[in-house]
């Protein structure tokens, strides 16, 4: 993606995305979160393999899963998708206030919200990525590290789970080729052991393939 997009506040990126709708096609497919979301070349990569595809991706770096909730008009409702890819709730989980279940409780409603306006959607939740506290360069990021940890994490997944299978929805975890030996996100991969280079995403991209 155009780096200086990704620096916009979130409300400039919510305005952007609200022009760019007005000439989308519905029926498409979207993909909607927060900064790992945003971050992922999804639009360029499907756009060299697979050309005949429109996706369009509506991350927010930063969103909680309060905020998309606020903006689901513009992230996913006004595009009418037929695929939603979704992986929200990361920036929540470095919350340490925030436990699993509230997390999902608000997960829940977010996804039947989307489902009673887009009933015949196809869903996907994506498993949450890996850290790596190792590769933190800094105090404040070895912090929100030593709250979003990889066992707090995986935790969540297993939640996610379970949402998926009550919302019908395909749990998609893509995490294999991200991790190193020892479970935690590749260091090579990451830009300060949360954040996911391209390279990353590349990676996972053929697991993801399949489903569009």
């Amino acid at each position: 993606m155009d780096e200086s997009v990704f620096f916009l506040s979130k409300e400039e990126k919510v305005a952007r995305y609200r022009e760019l709708n007005r000439t989308a096609f519905p029926g498409q497919t979207v993909f909607a979160g927060s900064s790992l979301m945003e971050m992922f070349p999804v639009e360029e990569l499907v756009a060299e393999t697979h050309p005949e595809k429109t996706v369009y991706n509506r991350g927010i770096s930063g969103y909680v899963t309060d905020e998309l909730m606020a903006v689901l008009d513009v992230c996913i409702l006004d595009l009418k998708p037929s695929k939603l890819f979704i992986n929200i709730g990361t920036n929540d989980l470095s919350n340490p206030d925030v436990t699993v279940p509230s997390l999902m409780e608000k997960y829940d409603r977010l996804l039947t919200r989307v489902q009673e306006a887009l009933p015949d959607l196809q869903l996907f939740l994506l498993a949450y990525y890996p850290i790596n506290e190792l590769a933190a360069p800094d105090d404040e990021m070895r912090r929100v590290l030593s709250i979003r940890t990889n066992a707090r994490l995986d935790e969540a997944n297993e939640a996610v789970q379970v949402l998926a299978s009550k919302h019908g929805a395909t749990y998609l975890d893509l995490n294999a080729p991200l991790r190193d030996k020892t479970g935690r996100l590749k260091a090579e991969w990451t830009y300060e052991g949360m954040h996911i280079k391209e390279e990353g995403y590349r990676a996972i991209f053929p697991l993801l393939e399949p489903y569009l």
